[in-house]
């Protein structure tokens, strides 16, 4: 198994809470991480039909079996679960005592703040975030890495990532998307979530993106919010506070897996995604996906923001420190320019004196402070908001 940084998290909330929740797409490593994290716990897939006809026919002659404890895989799939639940740890509030997982759009969050409000300690785990990659990996190009993504079989299993995310996307997307929303039109999907993959690290238009697509606005909205509930892609919020400036108020869109971005826009190899006019927008993809990782694993909402003004000022990405904001500006080059400086020393002007020094993000190995900026080589990602030590140049 693949090391994960959630796992701490998870025993911390196990001291607290009598039920643990860990929610994500499919294929980002839920079971495997709750089975290590929590071995010594019966397990219990809710995807047995036979198991879950017994709970259904008998759910108290079921969960009697599980008095002390359990982990139960894919709960969603036994909505009544989380009522009789909140009796059992009512009765008995012992810490760290169920352990569920699951999809959260097929009904594991509802349940949960239903039901369990109060008694729940609530994770997300989405794909693995480059310091959880295996060394080897790690050793490749940033293109490399880039295609490959996060999910964890890719990394543990000799398999071309372009056949597994082909599988992916008609196996889990397209499945789940049926379950959720009436697709008439599967094709007409195909086409909406490629343009997705296209527009991510841009403004969201669902004007522009719903006519391109050839289906209604409220279609276009409905689908963006399974996609969003699915953890395959994040809306990054502008930043809230107005600093007297007109501000750009539209969210930006984010695929939170990079490699499948790549995979739905067509590109199949490093060489490919180094020429491709998006290589940017994937890179910034890339980082700001690393950051809501790096905050999930910590128990910690995501809470990132970006700035952008009508005059053109920007910030590619936000987050508060104490009573300071981080500015972070993010470049795809491996060279850092003076260009780079000067747009790493702009990204932080909007907030003033409230502004730490700002960061910037680029597609080399080396980091040092520069002009006022932390230089910070991609490497050296600090998703944890604590940048690393810089040489002075």
């Amino acid at each position: 198994m693949i090391p994960r940084t959630l796992a701490p998290t998870l025993l911390r909330l196990a001291q607290s809470f009598p039920v643990v929740a860990i929610t994500g797409p499919r294929q980002s490593g839920k079971t495997t991480l709750a089975r290590a994290v929590f071995a010594d716990k019966p397990y219990v897939s809710l995807e047995d039909p036979i198991e879950r006809a017994f709970a259904m026919e008998d759910p108290r002659g079921f969960l009697a079996r599980y008095e002390k404890g359990a982990l139960f895989d894919e709960a969603q799939r036994w909505p009544d679960l989380f009522s009789f639940l909140q009796g059992m740890v009512d009765g008995e509030r012992a810490p760290g005592r169920f352990v569920l997982t699951g999809s959260q759009q097929f009904g594991l969050l509802a349940g949960v703040t239903q039901s369990l409000a109060g008694r729940v300690g609530l994770t997300r785990l989405l794909p693995l975030t480059f310091a959880e990659m295996p060394s080897a990996t790690r050793q490749l190009t940033t293109d490399a890495i880039l295609l490959l993504g996060g999910y964890p079989l890719l990394h543990s299993q000799p398999i071309r990532a372009s056949d597994w995310f082909a599988s992916y996307v008609a196996t889990y997307v397209e499945r789940d998307v049926r379950q959720v929303v009436n697709v008439q039109d599967m094709a007409a999907f195909q086409r909406f979530l490629r343009l997705c993959a296209g527009r991510s690290g841009q403004l969201l238009n669902l004007s522009a993106l719903s006519g391109e697509a050839g289906i209604a606005h409220s279609t276009a909205r409905a689908w963006l919010s399974v996609l969003e509930s699915s953890d395959l892609i994040f809306l990054l919020p502008p930043y809230h506070r107005n600093f007297g400036k007109r501000l750009v108020k539209t969210p930006k869109l984010y695929f939170l897996d990079v490699g499948l971005a790549c995979w739905l826009l067509g590109i199949r190899s490093p060489d490919v995604l180094a020429l491709h006019p998006s290589r940017g927008a994937l890179f910034e993809t890339w980082v700001v996906g690393e950051f809501v990782k790096g905050r999930f694993n910590l128990g910690l909402p995501a809470d990132l923001y970006f700035w952008r003004d009508n005059n053109g000022l920007e910030a590619d990405l936000v987050f508060e420190i104490a009573n300071h904001l981080q500015p972070v500006e993010i470049k795809s080059g491996q060279t850092v320019t003076r260009d780079y400086v000067r747009a790493g020393q702009a990204s932080g002007r909007f907030a003033g004196e409230a502004a730490l020094p700002p960061w910037l993000i680029y597609g080399g190995n080396e980091s040092c402070e520069r002009s006022g900026v932390r230089v910070i080589g991609w490497r050296d990602l600090p998703t944890d908001a604590v940048p690393p030590e810089p040489a002075t140049q």
